[in-house]
């Protein structure tokens, strides 16, 4: 189409993506009079295919949930997602009463309730919401870079390629959003879908996912986690049952920490820096008529690798959170399977290997906001709550979740016996103590209030004798 010839006569590009997605020889007269009727015919319907899926949802600025969710269940649906058959719901509940029962034993935290055994595709649908909390504060930024790119990329193909001509450049802008919009949320459904597919409980990354914090099991998980291990199945569920039931436990009854932990990851992700360079050498390599290729194109790294001094401490702060967490499980999951699990120590073993070779949550993180999340202070933070159930037993141990201020923080964690002996606690209470620049400042003062009270003092208009109305400068007594 030649715009010099017919300037008022541009397609609009809405019609033209109903046409896409209608099919037959509407679609093709479409594709022609956009300069793309040359594409392989196989091609061209999975292109009709992938643009339906993506512009058929409804947008949701620079997040499209739906989309997400779909890509998720695709996921773990090509995996393999078996239902999970009513006999094995009525194990896992009875699994987990009795978990409840032997955590009754050492905390005082209250229950969350019954077990649920979900699918993947269930453990999906119930924590999306709360991914797509974690991850809007990143959607934004990500679409404004892609955009920007796909408007330079598009633009030039249009000029050089395609004959597109400027008119129709304005109605390109919305699609771009789509497509934006569409590239992200693809990249989160992959990484949630895969991530499904690997967890053995509903939280084991250690951040309340999951709405009400119920106790849920994966039982195709957990059968794939137990193989191998050489351990009865039973077993392994229990001890899965009774972690999964404390961190559970932990989130509902101190209300601060889930929250706390929340905001940590979204304050990392608002801070995150873009690497527009990549983005835009994604976009020169990619095929800009195959939305799953230009998705695949930018999947990888798109984060600038050297985090900003903000977001080391944040980072900082959510392992020491993280650590604590997983810390007060430990010791309180170990407390209540030690005497009724012969594998106990065995099956601790286990689970931090599997932490320590960088879990399934590590992956999906840094995939999605170029975040590890690795606690790597878990011990310490286990041998802290040890050492406080020692000293003040249980209540003293789960009363150190009392007040996020008076919670253990990284340097308790180098000094556990500071921490027990209450000495966080005795600072907070009592006023700070001088410290040597406190010292100089007091005795910076002390001395200018000495020179002023001198100067004061040797003053001529504080001698005898110079009052008002006095000329002889005699004392008048004389």
């Amino acid at each position: 189409m030649n715009p010099e010839e017919r300037p008022d006569d541009v397609p609009d590009l809405n019609e033209l993506l109903k046409h896409l997605m209608g099919g037959g020889d509407d679609m093709r007269e479409a594709m022609s009079e956009l300069g793309l009727g040359h594409i392989d015919p196989a091609m061209f319907a999975q292109m009709q295919q992938q643009m339906a899926a993506m512009m058929a949802a409804p947008s949701d600025g620079s997040f499209n949930i739906e989309a997400a969710r779909d890509v998720a269940r695709r996921t773990v649906s090509t995996e393999g997602d078996p239902s999970v058959s009513a006999a094995t719901a009525k194990d896992v509940d009875q699994v987990v009463m009795v978990a409840n029962l032997w955590l009754d034993q050492v905390t005082d935290f209250a229950s969350t309730g019954a077990g649920k055994a979900w699918s993947r595709s269930e453990w999906v649908e119930a924590t999306m919401p709360t991914w797509r909390r974690l991850v809007e504060p990143i959607s934004d930024a990500v679409n404004a870079a892609v955009m920007r790119a796909m408007r330079d990329q598009i633009g030039n193909l249009g000029a050089e390629q395609f004959g597109m001509p400027p008119q129709m450049m304005g109605q390109l802008e919305p699609m771009l959003g789509r497509m934006s919009s569409a590239v992200f949320s693809m990249q989160l459904g992959q990484a949630v879908g895969t991530l499904a597919g690997e967890l053995v409980t509903g939280t084991e990354v250690g951040l309340p996912l999951v709405e009400g914090n119920p106790v849920v099991i994966m039982p195709t998980n957990v059968a794939a986690f137990a193989d191998g291990l050489g351990m009865d199945a039973g077993e392994i569920h229990l001890y899965l049952a009774v972690r999964e039931a404390a961190r559970t436990r932990l989130f509902q009854n101190v209300p601060w920490l889930g929250p706390a932990l929340i905001a940590a990851v979204q304050s990392y992700a608002a801070d995150i820096s873009i690497d527009t360079e990549a983005i835009d050498e994604a976009m020169r390599n990619a095929d800009m008529q195959d939305p799953a290729a230009l998705q695949e194109s930018i999947s990888g790294s798109i984060f600038r690798p050297e985090p900003s001094e903000a977001q080391k401490r944040t980072l900082a702060h959510l392992e020491t959170l993280l650590a604590l967490v997983e810390g007060w499980v430990d010791t309180v999951s170990d407390r209540a399977v030690r005497p009724h699990l012969p594998h106990a120590d065995a099956l601790s073993e286990a689970v931090r290997r599997r932490r320590a070779t960088g879990g399934p949550a590590e992956k999906v993180f840094a995939s999605l906001v170029g975040l590890e999340l690795r606690p790597r202070r878990m011990r310490d933070a286990a041998n802290l709550f040890a050492a406080l159930e020692d000293s003040k037993e249980t209540a003293g141990r789960d009363g150190a979740w009392k007040h996020p201020d008076l919670a253990p923080g990284a340097d308790d964690l180098d000094d556990p016996m500071g921490y027990v002996n209450g000495e966080k606690e005795q600072a907070r209470e009592k006023p700070a103590q001088p410290d040597e620049m406190d010292d100089a400042l007091a005795a910076l003062l002390a001395q200018g209030r000495e020179e002023m009270e001198s100067e004061k003092s040797d003053s001529p208009a504080d001698e005898p004798g110079n009052g008002d109305g006095d000329e002889s400068g005699d004392d008048p007594k004389a």
